[in-house]
């Protein structure tokens, strides 16, 4: 299989699965929670308050560990493994180009300072369990 195959497959996950969990580390140990997550190519984006322990966790190691596509049916779900290094910006074009209602819960709008964008580049992306296929890794 070309990594252009693999690329597409991991592509067609990233579009049909938004929510998924995403590692930092604190104290020396993993640290997981779900995130809503957004992607251009293949490149990630998360929003977080800027006040959280996940923003402190990434200034302090910005390295993170992303699960997406797996969609609860069990056995042969395929997903992928997200290796990526984070950068914390508050771009106000990428704040209001991710903004939606939904976030009104946790910030006064796209404006709001608390409100920061969680960048994520690619350093590996695995894709698993897709069935009758030895888990890929797309190379970097």
């Amino acid at each position: 299989m070309s990594q252009q195959e693999i690329r597409a497959m991991i592509e067609n996950i990233l579009d049909n699965s938004s929510v998924g969990t995403m590692a930092t580390v604190k104290a020396n140990k993993p640290h997981s929670r779900y995130m809503t997550f957004f992607h251009k190519g293949l490149k990630l984006y998360t929003v977080t308050n800027i006040k959280t322990h996940k923003a402190e966790e990434i200034e302090e190691n910005p390295y993170t560990h992303i699960l997406l596509g797996y969609d609860g049916e069990g056995f042969d779900d395929e997903y992928v493994e997200y290796e990526g290094k984070v950068t914390i910006t508050d771009s106000p074009e990428l704040k209001k180009e991710l903004w939606n209602s939904h976030m009104k819960n946790w910030f006064e709008g796209p404006d709001d300072p608390d409100y920061v964008v969680l960048e994520i580049e690619p350093l590996q992306i695995s894709l698993l369990n897709k069935k009758g296929i030895e888990p890929k890794i797309l190379e970097f």
